[in-house]
């Protein structure tokens, strides 16, 4: 994986790609202006707008580094990842707030892949650009089923009207928020999720166009046999070494 991101795509795809990133965020913007979103949220986005324009601006500057072979001039029409899970963490631009799961936080390593398969599906001609491997395609939040549909078929979220996650979360999720355990296990506070499907059953048809699900009756694995036939919770009171500790 490493060295596949140290293989660059050209700066003029770069540029391009980066631009269409800050079309993004302003669009987010002027949404939540037009919405009398609140003061942090446009704050946050022209935060990261900022942070996407000064490396746009790195780049453009950057004629030290020696020239080198980009990925555009090996050839390749398809590429096949294993284990892909290593590029979930994907910026995610919203204009949803304080809602867990919903990173803006920028990978490089995602970027640079996302790039590369925007490169290869501008061809025309070209199908099964791609194909990921791996068992964990969803493990921490509903957002990486999007960054996975973004990344494996952009193509069938416009067709749908999707061009971003705002989109995509307003026609399949939900936000919801409970109490949770605080982290340092002295209360509980307010947590919000983005937790909840709507329109699944159109949503499975969707994701199953990039995905080969099994369940646990088709695969049809060994087990091992639980005493009295199924689960039970066994209640064990804190040592005082544990109470002191929390």
């Amino acid at each position: 994986h490493s060295q596949f991101e140290k293989i660059p795509m050209s700066p003029e795809h770069q540029r391009d790609a980066i631009n269409r990133q800050v079309e993004e965020i302003t669009s987010a913007i002027e949404e939540t202006r037009l919405q009398r979103g609140q003061n942090y949220s446009v704050k946050q986005l022209e935060s990261q707008k900022k942070s996407l324009e000064t490396r746009l601006k790195r780049l453009l500057n950057d004629d030290k580094k020696d020239k080198q072979i980009t990925f555009e001039q090996l050839g390749i029409d398809s590429l096949f990842v294993d284990e892909a899970h290593y590029y979930k963490n994907l910026a995610v631009f919203s204009k949803m707030r304080n809602v867990a799961g919903i990173s803006n936080t920028h990978a490089k390593k995602a970027s640079d892949l996302l790039m590369k398969l925007e490169y290869l599906g501008s061809h025309d001609g070209i199908s099964g650009i791609a194909t990921f491997a791996t068992g964990t395609p969803l493990s921490n939040s509903m957002t990486e089923l999007y960054v996975m549909q973004k990344y494996l078929q952009p193509q069938a979220l416009h067709e749908r009207g999707i061009f971003h996650f705002d989109d995509w979360a307003a026609i399949f999720g939900e936000t919801v928020t409970a109490m949770e355990l605080a982290p340092e296990g002295n209360g509980y506070r307010p947590r919000t999720r983005f937790s909840k499907f709507h329109n699944l059953p159109e949503f499975m048809t969707m994701f199953r166009e990039i995905a080969d699900i099994q369940t646990a009756d088709m695969l049809n694995l060994p087990t091992p046999k639980l005493a009295g036939g199924k689960p039970f919770v066994v209640k064990c009171k804190p040592s005082r070494k544990l109470e002191v500790f929390m």
